[in-house]
């Protein structure tokens, strides 16, 4: 943020294909910030950001077409379906019909959300609205999935599903980066994590390498604290 001295600094890390990286830290820390910066919605004033070997400022296009983001506010367009809205991102992505067809069944299905494709998505709940987006956001298979808080609002079962989906969607060779302030979630389901504190990144590394013999929380506490 030019001005001030906000943001984030001498941030390097790589999320490798196949792996499910947690992003934590605390308030404030710059999580968001760095996010923004991954997915072109912030500028950066030096280094580089480089998605599945391309180079965000050299062709944002290509780049934005191998992730997905997942803000942890989705804004949606409240004055389409929900089926109009998946259309349109399928449109945006240019998936066949067929493809689309079978991706938007499957999806919703998994996230118990057809019965509410037809309804407009102002009358959705603020955790269906998650789920919508979630969907949209899986609906290309990207192979680069980038969220922001994922789990809030989303019911035990809703946040169970988002688990699978993760797993597989690694499973198959993508990658996954997303930010999180429940601890536990990121311990049992990520192979690696990013702390970050004051805008800079204060430990990086394999779960297991980083936490050894006690738990992320307490590696966490430890960076905060120190």
């Amino acid at each position: 943020y030019k001005g001030t001295d906000k943001g984030v600094t001498d941030v390097s890390l790589h999320v490798a294909p196949g792996s499910l990286c947690a992003f934590v830290g605390p308030n404030g820390a710059g999580k968001t910030t760095l996010l923004k910066c991954v997915t072109g919605i912030h500028d950066f004033d030096a280094g580089a950001i480089r998605i599945g070997g391309v180079d965000l400022r050299a062709d944002p296009i290509a780049c934005k077409r191998q992730f997905a983001y997942l803000p942890d506010n989705p804004d949606l367009y409240e004055y389409l379906t929900g089926s109009q809205y998946l259309a349109f991102l399928a449109d945006v992505f240019a998936l066949s019909e067929d493809v689309r067809r079978a991706r938007t069944e499957a999806l919703c299905a998994e996230f118990e959300l057809s019965d509410a494709l037809g309804s407009l998505i102002s009358a959705y709940s603020h955790g269906m609205k998650q789920k919508l987006a979630l969907i949209g956001a899986l609906l290309h298979e990207p192979k680069l999935l980038i969220l922001d808080e994922p789990f809030v609002g989303l019911d035990p079962k809703a946040s169970r599903t988002l688990k699978a989906q993760m797993r597989t969607l690694c499973d198959r060779g993508g990658a996954i980066f997303f930010s999180t302030h429940v601890l536990d979630v990121a311990e049992k389901l990520c192979d690696s994590a990013v702390i970050i504190r004051d805008g800079r990144i204060a430990a990086q590394g394999r779960m297991e390498d980083l936490i050894g013999e006690g738990s992320l929380e307490d590696v966490f506490m430890e960076v905060v604290d120190e």
